[in-house]
């Protein structure tokens, strides 16, 4: 990450792929201080550690405003965000931050093409910028924009799409600029993006998926070059039949939101996925007579990030082959304390 971007302060990796406390310590040990997150848990985990910096990629509704607050009011020593993108949603946060006496930090979140949240990067998030820089409470510092349906095989293809989205970011900036307001900041893309708005001037950088990499985005963004780091191991449970092998990997232990194939075997790749429930996973390999009940698998997920999600902890396997120690998946839970 740190090449690709060639500085440091213009990274905000996101943690919910891991959602671990230690992987957030290795970054802030390589010089990482801002960070983005999507749930209060994990925003929760980054104040435990001490990070700089969190901004939770997500616009605070209902409940979650208060608990915003409270973690603001227990991590003092970090600076905390959210995204906005509706004037009721902002007085809100902005009625609930007066009522303690504090401020809060928002970014506007746009949508350029992707059509999930976000307001559309026009003359509306120009008018609502203005109207949160009206409310007492918050304090509107710059854009979010993520890109996440920009996801084409061919790196020029993606910087394309990215650059055409991105003229709508850039009017917004120069408009605001042309007002006589300070331009604001902006974060932009994930990891299949990333490469793309490393390359531009003042923007910060999100990535999430390549502090694990999977197997997903290795064979997407073959120009990204990441290892990955976390695996999932299955052992053969069955041999039904000639022909079929069946693991213990069913939908409880990986993410099974894609097609087949949701997982990459390194020592059994051509392996065909035909089917899978919770608990099991089905391997279509020809003759299975050469393989045992019992033996382990070591599979490379299709979709590392909730994946993660589905485990309590990580075994960590040191430079000597040895899985001496355990790190907890601390942010999986809706709730750590808060």
């Amino acid at each position: 990450m740190k090449e690709i971007v060639g500085d440091v302060n213009r990274l905000r990796p996101h943690v919910k792929t891991h959602k671990m406390a230690e992987v957030v310590k290795m970054q802030m040990d390589n010089g990482i201080k801002k960070f983005k997150c999507a749930t209060i848990a994990e925003a929760e985990m980054l104040g435990q550690v001490g990070a700089v910096n969190v901004l939770l990629s997500y616009q605070p509704v209902g409940p979650k405003v208060n608990r915003l607050t409270a973690i603001v009011e227990q991590f003092p020593q970090t600076s905390f965000a959210c995204l906005v993108d509706d004037a009721s949603a902002a007085e809100n946060i902005s009625t609930t931050f007066l009522a303690k006496s504090k401020t809060i930090e928002v970014w506007l979140d746009l949508d350029v093409g992707q059509h999930r949240t976000g307001i559309f990067a026009d003359q509306r998030a120009l008018d609502l910028f203005l109207f949160c820089k009206k409310l007492a409470g918050v304090t509107p510092v710059g854009f979010h924009v993520y890109d996440g349906h920009i996801r084409d095989d061919d790196f020029e293809k993606r910087k394309k799409r990215s650059d055409e989205c991105f003229l709508l970011v850039e009017k917004l900036l120069t408009q605001l600029e042309e007002l006589g307001h300070q331009k604001p900041k902006v974060v932009a893309g994930g990891s299949p993006t990333f490469n793309v708005h490393a390359l531009r001037d003042n923007v910060d950088c999100s990535p999430g998926t390549c502090l694990f990499w999977d197997y997903g985005y290795q064979k997407m963004l073959p120009e990204q070059k990441f290892n990955w780091a976390a695996l999932v191991i299955s052992r053969i449970i069955s041999k039904p039949s000639h022909n079929l092998l069946c693991v213990d990997l069913g939908h409880k232990s990986i993410a099974a939101e894609n097609p087949f194939p949701r997982v990459h075997f390194l020592n059994l790749p051509d392996a065909k996925q035909i089917s899978q429930s919770e608990e099991h996973l089905v391997l279509e390999v020809g003759d299975n007579s050469k393989f045992k009940v019992g033996e382990v698998l070591y599979g490379v997920p299709i979709h590392i990030c909730p994946t993660c999600a589905l485990y309590e902890k990580a075994i960590i396997v040191d430079e000597g082959g040895w899985a001496k120690k355990e790190w907890k998946v601390i942010a999986r839970d809706r709730r750590i304390t808060i």
